[in-house]
């Protein structure tokens, strides 16, 4: 209100005027028009029922019908609440709320004729009828009259110094001119919700629908997407709200892909449900997500493979605090489990999950026990005590470093964690009679070219062994061996999960938000993406359909390149991309080279041998395992080469049992570093056919 009157003193006007008079004195107005408009109307009433106005005496005979009709109608106004809406919002309700007002006053208004009718001045019966018509066409438009000429002012005081302005041309408007894509009920949804915004205003429709182009909803002109120049130069639109909601994440990037080219940027709004909830407002329209841009809609789960490992069941989750571990718990939540063990080593992280899913169980009409353990996957005894005690029906082992070049540089605590502790993993299961255990792979573990994909690939074949051996067989333990293997052991291999720990999304965002540049490690370096939610649920599906040593790899799409990723992270966020031929741009991407480990493509086959199951996203593969005897010896000497730090040997161990390894040509571990400080670089082993690929 104080800026309204700032702006009256500057520059005065009856919109500003009116807009500045207190509460009171506006719905004084309101009530001395009203009372205007039904002497007018009941004037009309008359005027269209009699053919001689003469019979009309609005002064002698029927003077009291004209002081009866204000006092019956205007308490039905208040009644209806009329003087409670606010004029330059009144809609649908409103006019509802005036013909249900108008017809109560006609209905007393008729009882009073029929009760005190005098006979000199007769009335007649239709008069209540048209009263009731005429008043609901006059205080009806009179409210929307006002309602559209306050319409150019619903908040910003700019709009209120240029009261002539209109939304086509509105002078010193500065909010955002957007246009709206989709001109259906959520496009009309946005259009209404963006009337009452500071940030934005609504400057067109764009529609895929032939038949709507060149027309107007809204007062706002359809545009078909074959004539987005046109709709620059005729609204200077600055940018585009996606609402199509029922557009599939292929048709969205096809989308953003037209205004790529344009350089205007694109963004979604909110679920239509959220607004009207007022979960959101259109403050919340938000830059549409990467994980909408990958070219793959996601497929619905199937309930029955959800549920059969989980339903009923002892569900325990290794590595739970992690991005693909906390993800399995909410699944595991809402899929009716009956008790939930978190296995974390990291106490910051079982913290956070146990208290999320704590909060998650209050809204669950059916909630799991949920046990956080704090303990590590290298302890065989702490697992099988946990297994034991609780009675572990399946096991979800997501503990893992899975940091390429962290691992690539700590080569022992790689092993240690990733192999040897599935392995302590694995037996504890076998001991304490767990009936599915399912790892947690990596599109690493094929061909790797790092020592994280090589301890991946390695605790596959540990757990393809030991599922493969009929009696149950123990490594390095000393408790007593189990009876019979109960053990069914499953594989799930896929690539990347969007915002997981580690992941090029979020590092992405940061430098954006920074303002650049961007880094990316090769302007060809392309990866699988997968949303972890999805991932999640397609890991617990492959495990509900293995036999026993199965490998599953998840159908990722197309692989993604990094680099054009980071462009659309940039050009979706509303900047442009810095380059040789875009100097003014806002961010750069730079190229800082291939880190150690790293390879320019993944791959999730290690051969062509794969056949599909029931789910169209999960495949088994059919590849090479090793028999336990021939794997327990390269176990004892990995663990051997380990203890005396002799990372040459542990590579020879990795040529000889991974499929396809081809490393680097140097050892970067930095303990080997520090012991053997004069070496430059360690002797490469690689057989020939691994020296011809590197070379190609």
């Amino acid at each position: 209100m104080r800026e309204i009157k700032e702006a009256l003193a500057h520059r005065p006007s009856l919109r500003l005027y009116l807009l500045s008079l207190s509460r009171r004195k506006k719905r004084a107005l309101q009530v001395t028009a009203d009372v205007l408009l039904v002497w007018v109307t009941l004037w009309l009433a008359f005027f269209l029922r009699l053919d001689n106005l003469a019979l009309i005496e609005p002064f002698s005979g029927h003077a009291w019908l004209f002081v009866l009709a204000p006092v019956l109608t205007i308490p039905m106004f208040v009644r209806f609440g009329l003087y409670r809406a606010v004029l330059r919002y009144a809609g649908l309700q409103a006019i509802m709320a005036i013909v249900r007002a108008m017809a109560a006053a006609s209905v007393l208004l008729a009882v009073f004729i029929y009760l005190h009718g005098q006979p000199q001045a007769l009335v007649p019966r239709s008069i209540p009828v048209l009263y009731w018509m005429v008043g609901t066409l006059l205080v009806g438009g009179l409210r929307l009259s006002m309602r559209h000429y306050f319409s150019n002012l619903p908040f910003g005081l700019r709009a209120l110094v240029f009261p002539g302005s209109t939304p086509d041309a509105a002078k010193g408007d500065e909010r955002k001119r957007v246009a709206i894509y989709g001109a259906g009920a959520s496009g009309n949804q946005l259009l209404m919700a963006l009337q009452s915004s500071r940030e934005m205003r609504a400057v067109a429709f764009i529609d895929d629908e032939a038949s709507l182009a060149n027309r107007y909803v809204g007062g706002l002109k359809i545009y078909a997407p074959n004539d987005l120049p046109t709709l620059l130069l005729e609204t200077r639109a600055q940018e585009v709200l996606l609402a199509i909601p029922s557009a599939t994440r292929l048709r969205r990037n096809e989308i953003v892909e037209q205004f790529r080219a344009l350089s205007l940027p694109v963004r979604t709004i909110p679920g239509i449900a959220d607004l009207a909830t007022g979960k959101v407002t259109v403050k919340n329209v938000r830059d549409i997500s990467i994980d909408d841009l990958l070219g793959r809609d996601v497929v619905q789960p199937d309930g029955d493979l959800l549920g059969k490992c989980i339903r009923g069941q002892v569900v325990m989750v290794t590595g739970a605090g992690g991005s693909i571990g906390s993800e399995l718990c909410r699944q595991i939540m809402h899929n009716g489990a009956r008790t939930l063990i978190l296995f974390e080593h990291a106490e910051f992280n079982l913290y956070t999950i146990e208290a999320e899913l704590k909060a998650l169980a209050r809204t669950l009409a059916v909630a799991p026990q949920v046990v956080p353990i704090l303990g590590s996957v290298r302890s065989t005894t702490l697992l099988y005590a946990v297994m034991s005690s609780w009675k572990v029906d399946t096991i979800y082992h997501a503990a893992a470093y899975k940091h390429v070049p962290m691992v690539e540089q700590n080569i022992a605590e790689g092993l240690r964690n990733n192999l040897y502790g599935t392995l302590k993993a694995a037996q504890a299961a076998l001991r304490a009679g767990v009936r599915n255990f399912v790892l947690i792979s990596t599109d690493k573990a094929v061909r790797p070219t790092n020592v994280m994909g090589g301890t991946k690939r390695l605790a596959e074949l540990v757990l393809q062994a030991l599922a493969a051996e009929q009696a149950p067989v123990l490594y390095r333990d000393t408790l007593p061996q189990p009876a019979q293997n109960r053990t069914r052991f499953t594989m799930v291999r896929f690539g990347n999960v969007l915002g997981s720990s580690g992941s090029v999304i979020p590092l992405f965002y940061e430098q954006i938000r920074k303002g650049g540049p961007i880094t990316v490690t090769h302007p060809e370096i392309t990866r699988y993406f997968m949303t972890i939610p999805e991932a999640a649920q397609l890991v617990i599906q492959a495990g509900s359909m293995g036999l026993g040593g199965d490998v599953f790899v998840l159908d990722m799409g197309e692989p993604v390149k990094i680099a054009q990723l980071a462009q659309k992270m940039i050009f979706l966020s509303g900047l442009s991309l810095r380059s040789k031929t875009t100097p003014a741009g806002d961010i750069a991407i730079t190229y800082t080279g291939l880190r150690p480990g790293e390879k320019l493509y993944e791959e999730l086959l290690i051969g062509d041998n794969v056949e599909p199951t029931q789910h169209c996203m999960i495949m088994r593969a059919n590849e090479r395992s090793i028999g336990w005897e021939e794997l327990k010896a390269i176990l004892d000497e990995l663990y051997a080469a380990m203890g005396r730090h002799d990372y040459e040997r542990i590579r020879e161990l990795f040529l000889q049992a991974v499929d396809g390894y081809t490393p680097d040509e140097k050892i970067v571990d930095w303990t080997r570093r520090r012991l053997a400080p004069g070496k430059v670089a360690a002797r490469l082993i690689v057989p020939p056919a691994a020296a011809e690929r590197n070379a190609s």
